[in-house]
């Protein structure tokens, strides 16, 4: 007996008619049928139906017809919006961006930091806006710098090239207006005190010393966030934005993971890095270089490529590696970042709070408090390396314990490095090795000085009561 209702799913209702158009609609039982059923589909190449239109808008065509990633779902309007939200979110989340802050955005005319560097300017003009609506003109509006290195010294770039990027970067910052931005351009030697034809002349022989191609190309790049940092202490900035993206994060996970740096990776991969002087913070973590490239095509941003040497260590060969990967599967680079994203961070992987002596608003000091992402689990370290500036492990620390006990500035120099820096960077003969260190720049040196002293002092001080005195050690 039939139940004559439309909602039973007894099939008692149903007659032969129903039957078979139930068949019609009903799921492919396997992949073969799945597939055959796909071939069947009709396909809209003319963009008359609704399979080429926007997945979030339903209104505009998509960018791609390919339907894999952001510009084969969504059309150039909602690619755009979906970009930036992944950006507020990485800089709301982590309180990386306050009202009172004055940011440094690292630009080197790629079209990742092009596109960190235009979001950050969309942030400061709404909020110069709110600015100007309110009443008392009570709210702040965080301040925004730009810096470029320049690597000429370095990586034998030729003049007129650098000065036809020199020529961009000024247009393109100048037409970041309003709010006025200023624009640090400063060569990398600049880490040096001394003149610039010494700066020069130290800074290549101190490459010259590094035999090997990949420590080269690390210790280049070590030199280049000194450079920003030196930028960002003596010009006041308290943020510095890098556009490092989720491509070049999943190339530097599997690259540090063949160079033997798995116990620092986490302090490398983070939204914020506070373990500087000036905490570094990384806003496009969550979007890959192709999705950058594709907006600074579709807005029209102007980038700056110049020729560099093309290095053949083990990052060139992890970027080919990580490449090919990322073509065989559009999702390859962000499941390898979400994969080491799993690791336990440091302590240091968050923006400090705001001191109670300092002269902010209340309100900044609740917002931040609130925003401020905080760990469940992390690792404290004390100890750094004196070169890329990475937590040392135990072994490395029991390494520096023993260079203390030297009177000698080279030891306690080459006692203060990670082990990845001792294998990749520091020359093998003592000759080089001495010439070596007396070309590192004054910030390393007095880094590694002060961090032989104050690490032993300040492990010492948290384990004070677990030593035994003299007296108790002789019974």
């Amino acid at each position: 007996m039939a139940c004559n209702s439309s909602t039973c799913q007894s099939n008692c209702y149903r007659n032969q008619d129903d039957e078979e158009t139930l068949e019609q609609h009903s799921p492919p039982a396997n992949k073969a049928e799945a597939a055959a059923a796909m071939e069947s589909c009709p396909v809209d190449t003319n963009g008359d139906g609704n399979t080429h239109l926007c997945f979030k808008c339903k209104s505009n065509e998509r960018m791609s017809s390919s339907g894999v990633g952001d510009d084969g779902r969504f059309c150039s309007g909602c690619f755009r919006s979906n970009l930036f939200a992944k950006f507020r979110l990485a800089v709301t989340s982590n309180a990386m961006i306050s009202p009172s802050d004055k940011v440094l955005v690292a630009f080197s005319g790629g079209p990742c930091s092009r596109v960190a560097l235009q979001f950050v300017h969309e942030l400061q003009v709404k909020a110069h806006k709110n600015f100007e609506a309110s009443r008392d003109r009570s709210l702040q509006v965080f301040g925004v710098g730009v810096a470029y290195i320049d690597e000429t010294s370095a990586c034998s770039i030729p003049s007129h090239e650098m000065d036809s990027a020199i020529e961009t970067i000024q247009s393109v910052v100048s037409n970041l207006r309003p709010p006025s931005k200023e624009l640090h351009i400063v060569q990398i030697e600049s880490v040096y005190s001394s003149n610039l034809g010494d700066r020069r002349e130290k800074l290549k022989k101190l490459l010259d010393t590094v035999n090997d191609v990949t420590g080269k190309e690390d210790l280049l790049s070590h030199l280049r966030m000194l450079s920003l940092q030196k930028i960002a202490t003596e010009n006041g900035y308290n943020r510095l934005l890098v556009g490092t993206c989720t491509s070049r994060i999943a190339r530097h996970v599997i690259s540090s993971t063949v160079k033997g740096q798995g116990y620092s990776l986490p302090a490398d991969i983070q939204y914020v890095d506070a373990r500087w002087e000036v905490p570094v913070a990384l806003p496009l973590r969550d979007c890959i270089a192709q999705e950058l490239h594709m907006l600074c095509c579709v807005d029209g941003l102007k980038t700056v490529e110049l020729a560099k040497n093309s290095f053949s260590g083990i990052n060139g060969l992890v970027s080919s590696f990580v490449a090919l990967l990322q073509e065989e599967n559009p999702s390859r680079e962000s499941t390898i970042v979400r994969t080491a994203g799993k690791l336990t961070p440091f302590n240091f992987s968050r923006i400090p709070d705001l001191d109670e002596s300092n002269n902010v608003p209340l309100a900044t000091k609740r917002r931040q408090k609130r925003n401020n992402v905080k760990h469940v689990n992390s690792i404290s370290s004390e100890s750094f390396c004196a070169v890329c500036n990475s937590p040392l492990n135990i072994s490395d620390v029991q390494t520096l314990r023993s260079c203390e006990t030297s009177p000698e500035t080279a030891n306690i120099l080459s006692g203060t490095w990670c082990s990845s820096c001792q294998f990749q960077i520091l020359p093998k003969d003592s000759t080089s090795q001495e010439l070596f260190l007396s070309l590192l720049p004054p910030s390393m040196v007095a880094r590694a000085i002060h961090g032989s002293t104050g690490n032993s002092n300040s492990l010492r001080e948290q384990i004070q009561e677990f030593l035994l005195s003299d007296d108790e050690a002789e019974s």
